[in-house]
């Protein structure tokens, strides 16, 4: 685990810089870790790391133009060495996916001391900056991680969370916090310009409520944005469940140009069939880019034997992993992780 000097040292190094930039993943986990870090700093500029699961080169045009002084990277599980050797600039790695070691970078991650520790990023950079408690709570209840600041928040929110839930998917699936966890995760389809849009819009939200309840402005403009997507997913989601047969996997492709579902379709597929192993998986120039799922069986390092020649990648948490391989593969690549997974 992160002990608190671990907590002040991050802290310092937001404190002691003036033009950071912040690196995160598109997820709720990653999303919430930057809004925590950019409301305390109120400097700086975020970008999302679509290249999931891993941070490569492809973005250092993106650190030269911007001329940082600093960068944050969180919530990103895979980060290529030649990315940090073409920085130059100091870096900073809040993390707690599987660990990772990198030359030139502070990295801050819980499972490097704790293997077993899967306190998600959100709740590691609400540690360091002590506010904004509902954005810990989105991003750490959408990483299917009950925030051990539950009881705090029920108490600060309670039209969020109106009783008792044991376990996160019951509140994601369940609850008023649940919808505002799809919103965070709706509002990052697309083009990362649209994303950032209404990214920024959240920068500027002080409480949840304005968004649910589209009290404001800014509520509304969210809001709004969710509702178009929501149509959307509920589309696919509809077609997800139709290929649901027996066995133990359940294995759903689908093409869309513009948006990915794939992690949002696993996440509420696993919910409704916890005895299956999810595979969910979106076509686009060739390669099937998705997310793998269970409940129960660890299937990262399945996964790992399984893309053993196959062209691809992929890698996360014990039970929830992200994959990407060519089209070609992918078929084999199913049989290959059913082989291992025997």
């Amino acid at each position: 685990m992160l002990t608190e000097k671990d907590y002040k040292a991050i802290r310092k190094e937001l404190d002691e810089c003036q033009r950071p930039l912040f690196l995160f993943d598109d997820d709720p986990d990653g999303l919430s870790s930057f809004l925590l870090f950019y409301r305390y700093k109120r400097e700086g500029k975020g970008i999302i790391v679509k290249t999931h699961p891993k941070l490569d080169t492809s973005l250092i045009p993106k650190v030269e133009e911007y001329e940082p002084d600093k960068i944050f990277i969180l919530d990103v599980p895979v980060v290529e060495q030649e990315f940090i050797d073409q920085c130059k600039r100091p870096v900073i790695w809040v993390d707690h996916h599987t660990p990772s070691q990198l030359n030139g970078v502070k990295y801050f991650n819980p499972r490097v001391s704790t293997p077993d520790e899967h306190e998600p990023t959100s709740s590691l950079c609400y540690n360091v900056v002590k506010q904004d408690l509902w954005l810990a709570a989105a991003g750490t209840i959408g990483d299917w991680f009950i925030l051990p600041l539950l009881d705090d928040f029920k108490k600060e929110y309670p039209k969020l969370l109106p009783k008792e839930y044991k376990q996160a998917p019951d509140v994601l699936f369940n609850s008023k916090l649940g919808t505002l966890i799809r919103i965070f995760s709706f509002i990052l389809k697309g083009t990362t310009h649209d994303a950032m849009k209404y990214i920024k819009v959240l920068t500027r939200v002080a409480d949840p409520m304005e968004i649910l309840d589209q009290q404001t402005a800014q509520g509304k403009f969210v809001y709004k944005r969710f509702e178009k997507i929501n149509r959307k997913y509920e589309d696919l989601l509809e077609a997800a469940i139709a290929q649901n047969k027996k066995g133990e996997y359940l294995i759903y492709t689908y093409e869309a140009d513009k948006m990915s579902f794939s992690s949002d379709l696993s996440n509420e597929l696993i919910y409704r069939y916890p005895e299956k192993i999810i595979f969910v998986g979106r076509k686009k120039a060739g390669f099937v880019k998705g997310s793998v799922r269970s409940a129960k069986k660890v299937i990262s390092t399945v996964l790992e034997k399984a893309l053993v020649g196959i062209e691809g990648y992929g890698g996360g948490h014990e039970l929830a992993c992200g994959f990407c391989v060519n089209e070609e593969d992918f078929d084999r690549f199913v049989e290959n992780f059913k082989r291992e997974n025997d």
